[in-house]
């Protein structure tokens, strides 16, 4: 009796691994498969051979050539029924001149809003003429002036502004304010002798010394006149800074004031 079920359960066990479905190799190509050696696939085709688009999809139509006009359409039934309802015979050639005819009404229409006719755009083409634009003058346009000037009205408006015109009599010079320097060039003017000239006395030790140790802080021989007649100058001299007593300090010159003063008179 088990020898008999045994055999029953075997013969079970072999038939359901029979039905099932072979188990696919979940490592199948990963790697290298088959012979490495082997030729690569031929051009639009999978790694297996197959072909990228089935057979079945490509179209077997071929495209017309450069001289050939191209395939019309099958017109469906929506289309006809459109086609139909602008022509009272229902016949393409109809329906297309009665667009054509409402095409060109309608740009008749839209032109005759502004007046004119559209403006094709040219660099070719003149500037068009501004009409009653009062920001642009037309002073330079004799035409348009005559139009709105006379010679009497000419003569009206020089005798207006004739009228408002006034003369503003001369008046004296403010003083001069500002710094109270001494003036040199008045100082200049004044004196008449030569320099060198000793006019007035001086007196002290190594005045040659001081003299030029001093004027060596000046950065011109007119500031050192400045400050010599700041300081008391021409009959003080208490900086040493005109030892030769001619009241002019540090080699400054009056001359050139002075030929100045004549080359203008």
């Amino acid at each position: 009796m088990r020898v008999v079920v045994t055999l029953v359960a075997l013969g079970s066990i072999l038939s359901l691994a029979a039905c099932s479905p072979p188990v696919p190799d979940s490592a199948a190509g990963v790697g290298i498969d088959g012979d490495p050696f082997a030729p690569p696939p031929a051009a639009g085709t999978t790694i297996t051979g197959d072909p990228l688009v089935p057979p079945a999809r490509i179209s077997s139509e071929t495209l017309p050539l450069a001289n050939e006009p191209l395939p019309t359409a099958p017109r469906s039934p929506a289309s006809s029924s459109v086609a139909s309802s602008y022509g009272s015979s229902g016949s393409g050639s109809t329906a297309a001149a009665d667009i054509a005819a409402e095409t060109r009404a309608a740009l008749q229409a839209a032109g005759a809003n502004s007046g004119q006719a559209p403006l094709e755009a040219s660099p070719s083409n003149p500037a068009p003429a501004l009409i009653g634009n009062p920001g642009i003058s037309d002073e330079n346009n004799f035409d348009a002036v005559a139009a709105r000037q006379t010679i009497e009205s000419d003569a009206q408006r020089l005798a207006n502004q004739r009228s408002q015109y006034q003369q503003v009599a001369p008046t004296a010079l403010p003083s001069q304010t500002g710094s109270r320097d001494p003036n040199i060039v008045q100082y200049a003017l004044s004196t008449s002798h030569p320099v060198g000239t000793k006019v007035y006395s001086r007196a002290g030790i190594n005045l040659r010394s001081r003299s030029a140790r001093n004027c060596a802080g000046f950065r011109s021989p007119d500031q050192a006149q400045i400050a010599f007649l700041q300081a008391g100058g021409p009959k003080r001299d208490r900086k040493a800074l005109d030892p030769d007593g001619d009241g002019y300090a540090c080699s400054w010159d009056p001359s050139p004031y002075r030929l100045a003063v004549r080359g203008k008179s």
